[in-house]
């Protein structure tokens, strides 16, 4: 039986929990996270961002879909040549070649997937069908561009003459067996979304390290990598070296964190210091993580400074610095 004196040892027991795991407990209700959300919101990361995030917020403003929001928002950086990351005039592999990898994933935890797929300007739109009109997650190469090319994306060359310029500056100055990772050469665009239906889902394309092996496959199509999404509890996604994000499920995790009480910026932090303690404390790299919890509350850590994030909110849209090691 349901007594007053039942609810009130139940309150003080959550309480004392919320206190051990660090929770806000203003951020909770007795069934969850607090009904004060802050929706519509988009988040993104890095300065491309900003275009990318007012794409998002034209489909979230006008009530639509997380999942149609994010696919739209990185859409942007794909077509745009400046951005060298992502998308056409994206850096080249060490063999000259554009290879894109993107996933996409909605509040149903359904996903789509391409690795290393060439030609095609939107990997982001042909991971979506991939979520939407095949049984797999993910196709990658030579069958991610035959599936692409059925569904009616044209082939075209992503190599543009600023960027084949630029690839060739680098043969001079990176050994051609090895892919030198820097700061510059990994931004990637993760953009995660919480739609007026308080629904989440997210989304993450990139050209990938400039320079890498042919074949190459970083963490941005991994499910539970580069992107994840849990309806119930919140969304990450992850920038920078790519292996080190796959040695610790990164995104997958920080949601865990979140999960179990963590706030956005606290779950970001934790796993970068796990990658930093993987490294013997080596910071030669960067690696950076953008979290969006349920009730529209954000954060984001880096490992080294120079990592930056988009949010478009009602408030407008914003470049904010992110926290570091």
């Amino acid at each position: 039986m349901n007594t007053r004196r039942g609810f009130l040892k139940k309150t003080a027991l959550f309480s004392s929990l919320a206190g051990v795991m660090g929770v806000n407990s203003k951020a909770f209700s007795a069934t969850g996270f607090s009904n004060k959300s802050n929706k519509p919101i988009v988040i993104s990361t890095w300065r491309h961002g900003i275009p990318s995030n007012k794409a998002a917020w034209e489909v979230l403003h006008s009530g639509g879909k997380a999942i149609d929001a994010v696919e739209a928002g990185v859409k942007v950086p794909e077509a745009d040549p400046k951005v060298k990351s992502v998308g056409f005039g994206g850096y080249p592999d060490r063999d000259g070649r554009v290879t894109l990898d993107a996933c996409i994933m909605d509040e149903n935890q359904q996903c789509g997937s391409v690795g290393c797929l060439e030609h095609i300007k939107h990997p982001i739109s042909v991971a979506r069908l991939v979520m939407d009109q095949t049984p797999h997650v993910m196709l990658v190469g030579k069958g991610a561009l035959e599936f692409a090319l059925e569904k009616g994306f044209k082939k075209e060359n992503l190599l543009t003459p600023d960027t084949l310029k630029e690839w060739q500056k680098m043969q001079e100055e990176f050994n051609r067996n090895s892919s030198i990772i820097n700061i510059e050469n990994h931004d990637t665009i993760g953009m995660l979304a919480l739609d007026g239906n308080g629904n989440l889902s997210g989304s993450c394309t990139t050209s990938g390290l400039a320079n890498k092996l042919h074949g190459r496959v970083g963490d941005s199509p991994i499910i539970g990598a580069g992107l994840f999404v849990d309806n119930e509890i919140g969304a990450a996604c992850a920038t920078g070296v790519g292996e080190e994000v796959i040695k610790q499920a990164g995104s997958a995790m920080v949601v865990e964190l979140m999960r179990n009480g963590a706030e956005p910026e606290e779950a970001c932090k934790e796993i970068v210091r796990r990658i930093l303690k993987t490294n013997n404390g080596n910071k030669n790299f960067q690696v950076g993580f953008l979290a969006l919890r349920k009730d529209g509350k954000y954060g984001a850590f880096s490992l080294v400074p120079g990592f930056n994030y988009a949010v478009y909110d009602r408030d407008g849209n914003r470049l904010i610095d992110s926290p570091f090691i």
